[in-house]
């Protein structure tokens, strides 16, 4: 790698020129995990758990049968073949949620499903396979359903196989034992653990609850897709992308449709938005355009006709040394102080910026461990035709594609924030630090997982 003395953090005019890190503890300072709510079980699926949940009852409750077959003594099968079959007598069915048990005396044997409780006196499972299925033929492939032929429930069985002390019985409690801890506080509840929820009789369980994202994309130019474009005019897809990433994140995303270059409409959007909102993400209008209009908008949000702060609205637009995504916005507006970050409006410097910014406040707000709040980094060699060049005193990020198996990362498209074909092929970021202007080929890279 080639390196360079960084730049002054001075701007012309002396603003200062927020670095990333410095950028991203800002916002993370001032975002709070959501409350605690008591949610049901479905409603609770990515959510974070916030208390430990113990069992209350051990898992299985019984001693069930892990087979279709036959409870029996084992004496009573010992020695057992097929030339030498032990002929038991059987005495009934048990069925998963049998309640009342017939007991398993000296030479019988039940027919048991597979999940239901052991009979009194029986010791062991023969699978239906290692008898006759008391038909009186040779090996059973299956049972005949109770229904058919309800005198399979009686009659004689003939066993062909020695059945061990045990053997195909989930013993009572082999799962989890009552007492034991379920699931810790900060998991976060996916299909298993709700399973497990579900199991052990939890109906709701407390959580911090999904933080509700509202995305809303600015530009007279932007049409929906679906929609006919006119001269001038281009699809907004940054909107779909953020509100996409952060469900991708754990949030609940509310997308709303392109508003125009005018500060008094997107002023009045945002403020009606703020009731479902426990985030607010923009793109585009936060650069030095004459029509960049979220500067304007938000700097008046929360304030009187006079120019009074009458709610505590703070907005603070700054410049990062970064590439893509110089330019941010990031303050908390509205009565509840709700969090708000503008990210520029090129597509790619948009998705970088929420990669880098929005996903960190998401998962912040969920309640995440701070070692689940960012995604996660390795080390990988470049593979590259040619070196990569990266402006001095700037932390660029660069798409490419990953290799777990050789550990190495390969560039996909070029450095320009409007490649979007570019992203949707890439897998992960490249990570040029400020102080290095070329990469060569062969050289070690910070590279973050997008998957």
């Amino acid at each position: 790698m080639s390196s360079s003395a960084p730049q002054d953090s001075q701007l012309a005019g002396g603003h200062r020129l927020w670095s990333v890190d410095e950028h991203l503890a800002d916002v993370l300072s001032a975002v709070r995990p959501l409350e605690p709510i008591e949610l049901q079980l479905l409603d609770a699926q990515g959510c974070v758990l916030v208390e430990d949940v113990t069992v209350p009852v051990a898992l299985p409750p019984f001693d069930n049968s892990s087979m279709d077959g036959y409870a029996v003594r084992t004496a009573d099968v010992q020695g057992a073949s097929e030339e030498f079959p032990a002929v038991l007598t059987v005495i009934g069915d048990v069925a998963a949620g049998s309640g009342e048990l017939p007991t398993v005396g000296p030479g019988e044997a039940a027919r048991i499903m597979t999940g239901a409780p052991l009979p009194p006196g029986a010791e062991a499972v023969v699978p239906v396979e290692w008898t006759d299925g008391g038909t009186g033929g040779g090996a059973a492939a299956g049972m005949t359903p109770a229904s058919a032929a309800p005198e399979h429930a009686g009659g004689e069985v003939r066993v062909h196989r020695a059945a061990a002390a045990r053997e195909y019985v989930r013993a009572r409690g082999s799962d989890v034992q009552a007492g034991d801890l379920a699931l810790a506080a900060g998991t976060v509840l996916g299909p298993p653990q709700i399973a497990l929820l579900a199991a052990i009789g939890r109906g709701t369980v407390r959580v911090r609850p999904r933080p509700r994202v509202v995305v809303l994309s600015t530009g007279s130019e932007l049409v929906q897709p679906g929609e006919a474009l006119t001269a001038g005019t281009i699809y907004d897809s940054n909107s779909f992308a953020l509100a996409a990433a952060a469900r991708d994140a754990g949030a609940i995303a509310y997308r709303v449709g392109a508003v125009a270059d005018d500060a008094d409409t997107l002023r009045s959007t945002i403020e009606d938005q703020l009731i479902r909102a426990d985030l607010l993400v923009t793109t585009g209008g936060v650069s030095v355009g004459a029509y960049d209009v979220v500067k304007e908008a938000l700097s008046s949000v929360g304030q009187s006709d006079e120019g009074e702060d009458v709610d505590g609205s703070r907005m603070d637009f700054r410049k990062l040394a970064m590439q893509p995504g110089k330019p941010q916005g990031f303050g908390s507006i509205g009565p509840d102080h709700t969090p708000l970050l503008a990210l520029p409006g090129n597509p790619v410097s948009s998705y970088v910026s929420f990669e880098l910014f929005v996903r960190p406040a998401i998962r912040a707000l969920m309640g995440l461990p701070e070692s689940q709040v960012r995604r996660p980094s390795v080390r990988a060699v470049l593979t590259a035709d040619k070196a990569l060049g990266s402006p001095a005193g700037r932390r660029q990020f660069l798409r490419g594609k990953y290799d777990a198996q050789s550990g190495t990362v390969s560039p996909v498209g070029g450095s320009g924030s409007h490649l979007i074909a570019a992203l949707a092929h890439a897998d992960s970021l490249m990570v040029v630090p400020e102080d290095v202007t070329s990469v060569e080929p062969g050289s070690e890279l910070e590279v973050i997982l997008l998957g």
